[in-house]
Order: structure tokens, then C-alpha cells, then sequence
């Protein structure tokens, strides 16, 4: 795509779209107003238009108006609105970007009955921070627009190529992941209640703490154990809370639960 800086539109004001919106603006690689914002029910948008984003409920003209076209709809969704954009799609013009789970590439140039370029993206809702995990994948993307795609999820946190045959394992990982790790600090936090804190203080003790492991892990490059083993020390007090975490199934449960959500979300998609 020779325009560095192409024009954009999401399709879908869902919590990932509308977190990517945020994102972008906020890191400063679009204005709001350079955003283009579609849902069928726009009055759903007001909140979003006083922010100064770009609102519409018209995907086909907000496609012919744009370039890069954030598909952000649920796989339910998704094949009336590739019916309903398909006349605007101009694969000399156009590039798909989806999150849409377990939707493949050739999945949409078959609905669309053209061969477009579809990058595949799943971030997660820290986006809207700009600290987002992202893993990106194509068949079909050129080298060129596979780099501008990077480099736009690259200013709302950390980017990733990856094979498109696991973009469904890092829906569960990344996107679902989210919560999988909010779920462990708000258990971190009720155990901290248990033992005396006030709930408020628990939660930011919980939050902080596990914000600090990872800093950790990211900082030095490291591997988790290692950094357990800084602090557990001889029949010691993190040992034996380690040891009662793992005899309940700890680790077990959450690797269950991460190829449970991978299984779900490659089924998602009703090619029918």
C-alpha cells in the first residue's frame, strides 16, 4: 500500500474495536476524527462520537472511504456483513484486517468471491492502554502490508508474527488470556480479604504484585522458575503456599481452561 498512513475504519464497535480505536488515538498514530467508527444501531455510538471519533451505520460506504478495514464483528456476524461490504471491496485498494476468531483467510476471499489481502490480528482489550499482546498472520499479504499492519498494533503494545494455523490457539492465550489472568488476581485479592486487608487495598496489593511478576519475566528475560526460586527459600512460607496451590490443581486447571477456550473459538464461525 503506498499511502503510509492509510485511511482506517472498524467495522463493529465491540469492546476490541472500540479498544483499538482508543488505542490508536491515544498512542498518537491517529487522530480520533481519522477513525472510523460503524455499528447498525449508531445511536449506540454517542458516547464514542463525543470523543471525536468518526461515526457511521454504513459499512459499504465507509469501506469505499477507507483502506485499512478493521473487521470486529462476532463470527456470527460476519458472513451478512461480508455479503453487505462485498460490492465496496476493491482488492487493488483494500486491506482486510480481522479479529474475527477462527476465521481464516481464504475463508473471506471465498465469502467476498475476490482475492483481497486479510491479515488476521488478535490483540486483547489492553489495547486501549496500549499494552496489548497482538499475534498477526496472513496467506496473503505482501511482505510491505504485513509490516504497516505491525507497526500500527506495535504502537498500542507488543506485536508478533506468527503461522495463521495458530492465530485460534492465541485467541485463547491473548484475547481470552485477559481474563483468564484478571480472574487469578481478583482470587489473589479475596485471598488477601481472608487474611486481613480491606478488599480495596487487597485488589491494588494483588494487581501491583502481579504486574510486578511480569515486568519481571519481560525485564529479564527470564523464565518463571527462576524467579520463583528467588523467593522460595527452605521449608519456607512461599513453598508451602506454591505446594497447596498445585495439590488443588493450580496449573492443571489453567491449561485445561486455555485448550478449552482454544477448542471453542475454532468453532465459533458458521461457514454456512
Amino acid at each position: 500500500m503506498k499511502n503510509s498512513k492509510p485511511k482506517i475504519a472498524i467495522l463493529g464497535a465491540g469492546n476490541i474495536g472500540l479498544s483499538l480505536a482508543k488505542g490508536l488515538a491515544k498512542a498518537g498514530k491517529y487522530k480520533a476524527k481519522e477513525i472510523t467508527i460503524t455499528r447498525r444501531n449508531k445511536s449506540h455510538l454517542s458516547e464514542i462520537s463525543k470523543l471525536g471519533f468518526t461515526v457511521s451505520d454504513k459499512n459499504p460506504s465507509a469501506v469505499a472511504a477507507n483502506e485499512l478495514i478493521v473487521i470486529a464483528v462476532l463470527p456470527q456476524q460476519l458472513n451478512a456483513l461480508l455479503d453487505e461490504i462485498k460490492p465496496a471491496v476493491d482488492p487493488k485498494k483494500h486491506i482486510l484486517i480481522s479479529v474475527v476468531s477462527g476465521v481464516t483467510s481464504k475463508d473471506f476471499s471465498s465469502r467476498l468471491g475476490k482475492q483481497v489481502e486479510v491479515v488476521r490480528a488478535m490483540p486483547n482489550t489492553a489495547i486501549a492502554i496500549q499494552q496489548s499482546m497482538t499475534c498477526i498472520a496472513s496467506s496473503s499479504a505482501s511482505k510491505e502490508n504485513m509490516s504497516l499492519v505491525k507497526s500500527i498494533f506495535d504502537t498500542v503494545g507488543v506485536t508478533i508474527e506468527i503461522h495463521e494455523e495458530l492465530m485460534t490457539s492465541a485467541t485463547a492465550l491473548n484475547a481470552c488470556g485477559i481474563a483468564f489472568f484478571l480472574r487469578a488476581i481478583r482470587a489473589a485479592s479475596q485471598g488477601g480479604v481472608e487474611i486481613g486487608f480491606h478488599a480495596e487495598d487487597a485488589l491494588r496489593m494483588a494487581a501491583q504484585t502481579a504486574k510486578g511478576a511480569a515486568s519481571l519475566l519481560l525485564t529479564n528475560n527470564s523464565h518463571p522458575e527462576n524467579e520463583i526460586d528467588k523467593v522460595t527459600s527452605p521449608k519456607g512460607c512461599t513453598i508451602a503456599g506454591l505446594n497447596e496451590m498445585e495439590h488443588a490443581g493450580f496449573s492443571s486447571a489453567l491449561i485445561k481452561g486455555i485448550r478449552v477456550s482454544q477448542q471453542k473459538a475454532g468453532a465459533l464461525y458458521p461457514k454456512d
